[in-house]
């Protein structure tokens, strides 16, 4: 006979929101104030229960400890909401498509390198919409030396992004035109085709940390992540990604986020949520 086991809510005080709000800012830059006190605990108090802790307070002590590594990376990922869709914010798309793929293209026919970052990629709709919109404009990316480099802090998202296989009801925003061109029929799904899965890469990369790589890009997408962070942090990476920016290169930013030290970081915003790097 199997006897199922009760949790009862774990016990959380404000001290816990203030240990949660100081780890949540050192480990990735992000600033819970005070009114987020409920939703945390909505969506931290399932891994206090999976873990089988009777408090937050317990939960924190075994996180913050040696043994706490892997649960330090859950509990940062179950602060973030990880909400996307292809071709979203599709006016960045068309952009990418109309503007900056003809200099883009001529650029890498003349022997130069090209990349783009998708700095906050979640579950893969954002890289795999750049990765169509590049190849449906220049069929033959892939013979040049073109990479798109998609991130994220969360691995268990990052994982899923570079499978490249969706449920049919994910496809959601797709035109049936890229669908017949770079989806196919695959065990679990759909699968991105083979020529599509060569461009890009997929890491884990927390923005608020050092960043292992030293080179630059034509186009970054850095799109509802800095919604999470301080104006000190925020800023500080519109700094950071700027610097990355090779000169006439583009930033796309979330509908809701600005760059509010554009000119420090030698931005130009040139349409609602695009900036180009001044040449």
């Amino acid at each position: 006979m199997t006897t199922s086991i009760t949790l009862s809510a774990p016990d959380y005080t404000d001290s816990d929101f203030q240990r949660l709000q100081s780890i949540a800012r050192a480990q990735a830059g992000i600033c819970l104030p005070a009114t987020k006190k409920a939703l945390v605990y909505s969506r931290v108090s399932r891994r206090v229960r999976e873990m089988q802790l009777g408090s937050f307070k317990e939960y924190l002590d075994f996180t913050t400890g040696s043994a706490g590594t892997v649960e330090m990376e859950k509990l940062i990922c179950a602060l973030t909401t990880n909400v996307t869709g292809f071709y979203r914010e599709k006016h960045h798309f068309d952009h990418l498509k109309s503007v900056v793929m003809p200099d883009f293209a001529a650029a890498l026919r003349k022997g130069k390198r090209g990349r783009i970052w998708s700095a906050a990629c979640s579950t893969g709709q954002e890289p795999w919409s750049i990765a169509m919109s590049v190849a449906g404009s220049f069929p033959e990316i892939g013979n040049f030396d073109f990479r798109i480099l998609a991130t994220d802090i969360n691995s268990d998202v990052v994982a899923r992004a570079a499978s490249a296989t969706y449920a049919p009801d994910e496809l959601e925003g797709i035109p049936e035109k890229d669908r017949s061109l770079f989806l196919k029929e695959s065990e679990g799904g759909l699968r991105f085709s083979e020529g599509l899965r060569r461009l890009p890469s997929f890491r884990v990369l927390n923005l608020n940390a050092a960043w292992p790589f030293h080179g630059t890009f034509s186009v970054i997408f850095c799109r509802n992540v800095v919604i999470y962070f301080d104006d000190e942090t925020r800023e500080a990476l519109w700094k950071r990604l700027a610097e990355r920016i090779e000169p006439g290169g583009f930033l796309y930013v979330g509908h809701s986020e600005r760059v509010a030290n554009a000119k420090q970081c030698g931005l130009v915003n040139i349409a609602p949520t695009i900036y180009q790097k001044e040449d």
